[in-house]
């Protein structure tokens, strides 16, 4: 069993990327992580394919800076650049030097150098429902094409990062939550995050070592 804290780092942006930063400094587990740098979206850039996600979709502006305002809050390193850079891998290899990741509506894809560096894995979550694994909604707006298909609910997936898109292991799969009708793909962003980092948080936790 682990006995020191599990360095953690974080690629996340909007509600999803903000509830991860909670539960984890402010959750349960929060005694057994050190959260050691955020990697967010920084929306005015066009490598992170704002117009197929959530940020096509209208929002406040407040909202795309949410995750680095909260960092900038709580005194956490935060990167906003490529991650496929020098820059970034010297940072995350030399400073940030992670036991494990999580991302969590990030623009980016993740390179083998990125994943197969911390030690307990790298790992995504995924709005999905039961259909199997890799799920047919994988992609970068797993909500809207859920609502497409006429699901009233979705689970999220919390898998590993690997090569592909959202094929990586699947690890574990929370509970049902409702999509109610008249829900955007923004509502369901916000509904959904709590419930999201409260299901990874503990999951990553025991992945690492930790007791429950």
């Amino acid at each position: 069993m682990s006995t020191s804290k599990i360095r953690i780092v974080l690629f996340g942006s909007f509600y999803r990327g903000y509830y991860l930063i909670a539960e984890l400094l402010d959750g349960p587990m929060k005694d057994h992580f050190e959260l050691a740098g955020v990697a967010t979206d920084d929306v005015g850039q066009s490598f992170i394919s704002g117009d197929k996600r959530v940020w096509q979709y209208p929002h406040a502006p407040q909202e795309e800076t949410m995750v680095e305002d909260e960092c900038l809050r709580r005194g956490l390193p935060v990167y906003k650049g490529r991650v496929k850079s020098d820059v970034f891998y010297e940072i995350y290899e030399q400073q940030w030097r992670p036991d494990l990741c999580i991302s969590g509506t990030f623009g980016q894809r993740i390179d083998a150098r990125l994943f197969e560096f911390p030690k307990f894995g790298f790992f995504n979550t995924h709005p999905c429902v039961e259909d199997g694994w890799p799920s047919k909604y994988a992609g970068p707006n797993p909500f809207q094409a859920l609502r497409d298909d006429g699901h009233d609910h979705t689970t999220a997936a919390l898998h590993r990062v690997d090569s592909g898109f959202d094929t990586g292991e699947l690890i574990a799969m929370s509970q049902r939550i409702a999509m109610p009708p008249h829900a955007s793909v923004v509502d369901m962003h916000k509904l959904t995050a709590p419930v999201i980092a409260k299901f990874a948080v503990p999951v990553l936790a025991k992945l690492a070592g930790v007791a429950a």
